[in-house]
């Protein structure tokens, strides 16, 4: 398995779903950094299951203990080692999948490839591992933020529920004041209410999350293979039930003329700019200095309680009945995952081009 993310900056995670523990090493973080730990809790909160009607039940606290790297509230330079414990397992709830494949999820993959699985509420697949990925993100934006970079995600759809695409539309600040973190007080509560009419049915459903990136300076991202985007797309496409990355424009661009789609330098009180920002923060796979933004798509949730057909390990048909403490929506919980995985490339990122010249 490959389990370190990263250049310079690098997360390497461990654990399991019904396992003792998740936690992971950093390594890369630069020295001097001031540790606020209340803020590093505060966005494991936003990601912990169990935070509200339209979350998973399962009550896990998820306090970080870090084991390494600092040192009188600042970083020290070397490795930060840290851990969460698993306090909340219900893994009996899943004694009656030991021998089946669940509809889309990694089980059939993992058996094949490995041999061997914890069928435990997916083990190693499960979307509680993302917890290390935020006390990653985490670190990175205590870093980012004496950069002045700042990241904001936010559920920009639901099922058939959307948002405009533009997000000059609205105040992010508000986005921790919805439930499905969604920055626009009517369609928050749509979302909502969709949500739990899904769950009421045994049922899951998706959509998409968007996320603003401001401060970023010019120069950020590497030609040819190690463009920006690209990095951020497989950070994205790396979280679990993620389908879909774009960024700018996207898909929404390709029935626009060039003319139309072109971002025009100017001179903006003696600083080159652009008039528009179609590209999204970045051109030629380097950052311009434009906010970056992009927009990530979910699926729904694979584990649905409601019966479904599938086959045993041997192949014979049955049928799974799902027990257990589910997401009927990924979304809310996922904002911050998105957050943290775009903060970890950024500063990966600015780390690299600190190297490229004097």
């Amino acid at each position: 398995m490959r389990n370190t993310f990263g250049n310079l900056f690098t997360l390497t995670t461990f654990g399991e779903s019904h396992g003792e523990a998740v936690g992971g090493v950093i390594d890369g973080m630069p020295a001097g950094i001031d540790i606020d730990m209340d803020f590093i809790q505060s966005e494991m909160a936003r990601r912990r299951p169990g935070q509200s009607k339209v979350t998973t039940s399962r009550n896990e606290a998820d306090e970080v203990r870090l084991l390494s790297g600092v040192f009188n509230g600042k970083t020290t330079g070397v490795p930060i080692g840290f851990v969460v414990f698993n306090r909340n397992q219900h893994s009996k709830d899943y004694d009656n999948m030991l021998q089946l494949f669940r509809p889309s999820h990694s089980d059939f993959t993992y058996t094949n490839k490995y041999g061997i699985r914890d069928h435990r509420g997916g083990g190693r697949s499960s979307a509680r591992i993302t917890l290390s990925r935020v006390v990653g993100g985490a670190l990175a934006k205590l870093a980012l933020r004496q950069l002045g970079i700042s990241i904001q995600a936010y559920t920009s759809q639901v099922g058939n529920i959307k948002l405009e695409r533009d997000y000059h539309l609205y105040d992010l600040s508000k986005v921790e004041e919805s439930v499905v973190r969604c920055p626009d007080t009517e369609k928050s509560k749509e979302m909502e209410k969709l949500i739990m009419e899904v769950k009421d049915q045994g049922d899951t459903i998706g959509g998409v999350i968007t996320c603003v990136i401001k401060g970023c300076p010019i120069g950020l991202g590497e030609p040819e293979f190690g463009k920006l985007h690209a990095q951020l797309g497989a950070a994205m496409l790396c979280i679990n039930a993620v389908k879909g990355f774009e960024y700018g424009e996207g898909f929404e661009g390709v029935s626009a003329r060039g003319s139309e789609q072109n971002d025009v330098f100017i001179n903006d009180n003696g600083r080159i700019s652009t008039a528009t920002n179609h590209s999204g923060g970045i051109q030629g796979g380097i950052s311009n200095g434009q906010d970056i933004y992009f927009r990530v798509a979910f699926k729904p949730v694979s584990t649905i309680l409601r019966e479904q057909h599938t086959v045993d390990v041997n192949g014979n048909p049955t049928i799974l009945n799902a027990r257990g403490r589910h997401d009927p929506c990924v979304l809310p919980r996922a904002v911050p995952i998105v957050e943290a995985m775009a903060a970890m490339v950024i500063l990966d990122n600015y780390l690299i081009g600190k190297s490229t010249h004097l």
